[in-house]
């Protein structure tokens, strides 16, 4: 499976940005990760296969909303109010086989995003 992440810039604080992923096959537990300089990977939000399962990190919660579209094979990042610490490359990330929406183990990974917010 492929993924083709899209939809990152630059934004001003208390902006939006809308981050896709398309897969290029079906996919279960999908999820995007982070990736600031000089910081370590973390995982952001995640989605069950059924869409009715999700994860937020608590640094995004309220503020950020993932989606998907089964058909489409394509899951979404709505990101709002973003902030200067949102700054990062965002990473999407699928599973194959069933998981938890908590997992951080998963099978394929897109090329990541890059999202820019300025104060």
């Amino acid at each position: 499976v492929q993924l083709q992440a899209s939809g990152g810039g630059l934004v001003q604080a208390g902006g939006s940005l809308r981050l896709s992923c398309a897969a290029s096959g079906s996919t279960d537990v999908m999820g995007w990760f982070r990736q600031a300089a000089g910081r370590e990977r973390d995982l952001v939000s995640a989605i069950s296969w059924t869409g009715g399962s999700t994860y937020y990190a608590n640094s995004v919660k309220g503020r950020f909303t993932i989606s998907r579209d089964n058909a489409k094979n394509t899951v979404y990042l709505q990101m709002n109010s973003l902030k200067p610490e949102d700054t990062a490359v965002y990473y999407c990330a699928a599973r194959i086989y069933s998981g938890s929406i908590y997992t951080r183990e998963y099978d394929y990974w897109g090329q990541g995003t890059l999202v820019t917010v300025s104060s």
